[in-house]
């Protein structure tokens, strides 16, 4: 049977090839085959309209989802920050990579404007609460795109920068040589992770990606996405969430903000290892009793 090809599904932006790349070479590290098998999703397709108007969950993985159950492909590899937190019937998740860099990153032409008034660039409502919670004077503008569109697009625009995933841009090579840790910023929830998604009942491919599975980045992100689908954030609403392992320990930081930034929840808490079952949940259900609820139904009506 380890002759069988498990053909990879995959976006076909720079990014998303160079990470089904990756896992194809881990899986034939292991002795199996493999093919890539590029697609391309509405969220690469329609760039004149925020993510939140198309009015998708997952809108960058659900055409992978509909060629797996048409069995066009076998596995497919997405950002896992990209993934609902509720998956289709029949697919599962297969393996969790070895996390990369946490952090959001500024690419700016200069940091002056930090001082004074500025615009800066994201598609993300995460970024842009978090970066007027700090900023209240600047202005943020919508960006959408593959990571090489957008930096193309901050080239050609006269904002003074945009925010990028930091993993992102390392893993393509991209990373500048001039930028700014946002080190304040919390994460999107299982942001600088890489998820292998399969059908739950092919065992093959399940035991193959079992090799590449990375336990303690899996524990991190299964905290954070934990958080956000009590919160019921879907991919729209602006929710950060940060969980790390030291020795025995769990550290966890979690936000919930207006879409303005004038409102902000935040948690830290720290835990045992051993008492990580519904971690996330409990982090969430505190904000929601710290006038999360109101928030939450606050942030749908203004999306609507």
């Amino acid at each position: 049977m380890q002759n069988r090809t498990i053909r990879i599904g995959t976006r076909d932006s720079e990014l998303a090839l160079w990470q089904a790349h990756t896992v194809q070479d881990k899986l034939k590290n292991h002795g199996y085959t493999t093919t890539l098998v590029p697609v391309k999703s509405t969220g690469d397709i329609v760039l004149d309209k925020p993510l939140y108007e198309l009015g998708i969950t997952g809108i960058f993985t659900k055409t992978l989802d509909i060629a797996m159950i048409n069995n066009d492909i076998d596995i497919a590899v997405h950002s896992m920050k990209d993934v609902p937190t509720a998956l289709p019937k029949g697919i599962v998740e297969a393996a969790v990579l070895e996390r990369a860099n946490v952090k959001d990153i500024l690419l700016h032409k200069g940091i002056d404007f930090l001082q004074s008034k500025g615009t800066i660039a994201t598609g993300s409502l995460r970024r842009q609460a978090q970066w007027l919670h700090k900023y209240p004077d600047h202005s943020v503008v919508d960006l959408r795109g593959n990571v090489n569109t957008r930096m193309k697009k901050l080239e050609n625009n006269d904002w003074n920068g945009a925010i990028f995933a930091a993993a992102g841009l390392e893993r393509i090579n991209l990373k500048p040589k001039d930028y700014l840790d946002l080190d304040w910023m919390i994460p999107a929830p299982a942001q600088g992770a890489m998820l292998v998604v399969a059908k739950e009942e092919d065992s093959y491919c399940l035991e193959a990606l079992s090799h590449l599975d990375h336990e303690e980045s899996k524990v991190c992100v299964h905290i954070e996405r934990e958080f956000l689908r009590e919160l019921e954030g879907g991919c729209t609403a602006p929710i950060g969430a940060l969980a790390t392992i030291k020795d025995d320990q769990i550290d966890f930081t979690g936000v919930l903000m207006s879409l303005d930034g004038k409102e902000k929840i935040e948690i830290a808490k720290s835990i045992n290892l051993t008492k990580r079952d519904g971690f996330g949940i409990q982090c969430a259900q505190e904000v929601l009793n710290q006038g999360g609820k109101e928030l939450m139904k606050k942030i749908k009506a203004d999306l609507q």
